[in-house]
């Protein structure tokens, strides 16, 4: 039996120091909090992570520590997307190597009038024919501008070893098309907290989330609700967490995700440049978001 992805995974930030290095202590130490949260595993260097402004040394470093403080049992799933298929092939085979599950693989995007389906679709399949680790694959048109449609991902998911899909759009319609045309096997996950609970009820899997890296139990409790027939307390729930879905994550980014991680205990630091720390109006705003959510218990009430 194949991997099974359902559950809440973190979009794990890469925490700096204040010289600009990986804090890899600081990451350890949050992974360590996120194993007692319910969560079903962790993505190591995706987008939340700063994957593009992280040097090679330090990707690998960090999939280290992470394999090293993760508690057993956690899905692992490495983000290994590159521009190139050589280099994806070879991050992917790395991270394998590391103890990684899975490969989350981007769509590449810098040529992107030359990257038809065709060509798109080639990339895929050449890197999971090379791969030894099953591959999810990853569109996140908000970053990339290059969106993979339902018709893409149906051809792709017949690869025996493309096994799944993280739909960060947050396109709701989309998302519905893809699991409808996809095999029944093939297991989507959603990378917007906001849309969660509708997604879930579509026929999604799970969540790769940004906001589980501030949110964890939350999240988890969401996910719980949903799969669990209660209509009514998911909904309450995930309309609490809109507020912090869109400002901590789509109006802030890794920067806004590591501000309120800092003000629920976690070791955010700062973002790395050109990517700035926010200003104290938006800080405070979302103080003020995350005052105002409902503790665990009240949401299972």
């Amino acid at each position: 039996m194949g991997l099974d992805f359902s559950g809440i995974f973190p979009a794990l930030t890469t925490p700096f120091g204040a010289d600009g290095a990986v804090a890899l202590a600081d990451l350890k130490h949050n992974v360590s909090l996120y194993n007692k949260t319910g969560l079903a595993g962790y993505l190591a260097i995706g987008s939340t992570g700063e994957s593009v402004l992280l040097e090679e040394t330090e990707r690998e470093a960090v999939l280290a520590a992470v394999k090293e403080a993760a508690a057993p049992g956690k899905i692992l799933i490495a983000g290994t997307g590159a521009e190139s298929t050589a280099a994806t092939i070879r991050w992917t085979r790395r991270a394998a190597e590391l103890g990684y599950q899975a490969a989350l693989v981007k769509t590449p995007y810098y040529f992107k009038p030359m990257y038809k389906a065709e060509v798109l679709a080639a990339h895929f399949r050449r890197v999971a024919d090379a791969s030894p680790i099953p591959v999810l694959l990853y569109s996140v048109p908000q970053f990339t501008g290059v969106a993979l449609e339902a018709g893409e991902v149906e051809a792709l998911a017949a690869h025996p070893n493309i096994v799944g899909l993280k739909e960060s759009s947050g396109n709701v319609q989309r998302v519905g098309e893809i699991i409808a045309a996809a095999p029944a096997a093939f297991q989507v996950l959603v990378g917007s907290a906001s849309t969660l609970n509708v997604s879930l009820v579509t026929g999604a899997r799970g969540g790769i989330l940004a906001l589980a890296c501030v949110l964890p139990e939350l999240c988890v409790e969401l996910y719980r609700l949903a799969r669990g027939g209660s209509a009514e307390g998911a909904r309450r729930l995930q309309e609490a967490l809109l507020p912090a879905s869109r400002v901590i994550v789509g109006a802030n980014g890794p920067a806004g995700v590591k501000c309120a991680m800092e003000s629920r205990g976690y070791r955010g630091g700062p973002p790395r440049l050109p990517l700035q720390p926010l200003g104290e109006a938006a800080r405070q705003e979302i103080g003020k978001i995350l005052a105002a959510l409902p503790a665990v218990e009240a949401a299972r009430a």
